[in-house]
């Protein structure tokens, strides 16, 4: 298992927010621990924009510059438009690794981003690092097919409205519903979406996790990137889920059995409990 993991990226945020940088250095000082054998890694060099340009407007990244809060959940701190950078360099430095040598690789960065549209930072994302890496990964002539599977509690709108129409891309999520941000409410083309209820059963839920990876390998990509997020966590304190960490794991031993080329990134979680269920998901994964 391969971390890509920058500490700067914990040198941003607000202790009374869900989105806060404990996330992030509570979970990799329990991964370094736990897991000694594992490689780690920092991001490369700052994305240019040509290659954010892929899924984002030029105004956006101009905006991202201004210091103006984007929204009620989503403020400007002093370097995100960095931050956000970082973790997008992070998340093709996942892909990449995957594709050339078949291995997992983790970004265990921040901010997170399958929220973030075209054109807008919203829901604690400033820009969408799986979508970018989704298209730029379709800039090798040898990749054909590119599937994201999102198993964070949110639908992650952003990714979905990013790759939505576009030939060769498959999304695919599974979400509690209702919930922020209010969509992925039915399929729309190469989106497809499983929405669930809140409180729904350990077994219901993951009956739609084995279904929205069945889906994925059966479009038969040539890389797959994950967004995983943790808040479908029993005690989550945002959302209304029912997984339990052997849970996590078992979406990672699935992962690993597909055999693909796969990537991840973290997305949401804020449960004190994060390390645990991170570092159950990966331990299954990496075998």
């Amino acid at each position: 298992m391969l971390l890509i993991h920058d500490p700067l990226c914990s040198e941003y945020g607000s202790p009374n927010h869900p989105e806060q940088p404990a996330r992030v250095t509570r979970t990799a000082a329990h991964l370094r621990q736990q897991f000694p054998s594992w490689s780690w890694k920092a991001p490369g060099e700052e994305v240019p924009d040509k290659i954010l340009l892929l899924a984002h407007t030029r105004e956006h990244l101009a905006r991202l510059e201004r210091p103006e809060n984007f929204d009620a959940d989503t403020a400007y701190f002093p370097g995100i438009a960095l931050h956000a950078r970082r973790s997008v360099a992070a998340a093709l430095e996942a892909s990449r690794h995957a594709l050339a040598v078949r291995r997992p690789a983790f970004s265990l960065m921040r901010p997170p981003g399958h929220h973030a549209t075209a054109d807008q930072a919203m829901g604690f994302c400033y820009l969408n690092q799986v979508a970018i890496s989704a298209l730029a990964a379709r800039l090798d002539s040898a990749v054909g097919r590119v599937a994201v599977w999102d198993f964070d509690a949110h639908h992650g709108n952003g990714t979905e409205d990013i790759l939505k129409g576009r030939e060769g891309f498959l999304y695919c999520s599974v979400h509690q519903s209702p919930c922020y941000p209010g969509t992925g409410l039915a399929d729309r083309g190469n989106a497809r979406n499983w929405p669930v209820p809140p409180l729904t059963p350990r077994v219901a839920l993951m009956d739609a996790m084995r279904e929205s990876l069945d889906a994925v390998v059966d479009f038969q990509p040539d890389l797959l990137l994950v967004s995983a997020g943790f808040d479908a966590y029993a005690r989550d304190p945002i959302t209304e889920l029912t997984l339990e960490a052997e849970d996590f794991l078992l979406l990672g031993q699935w992962l690993r059995e597909t055999g693909l080329a796969s990537a991840g990134v973290l997305e949401g979680g804020y449960s004190p409990d994060l390390p645990i269920l991170v570092a159950a998901f990966l331990s299954g994964w990496a075998g």
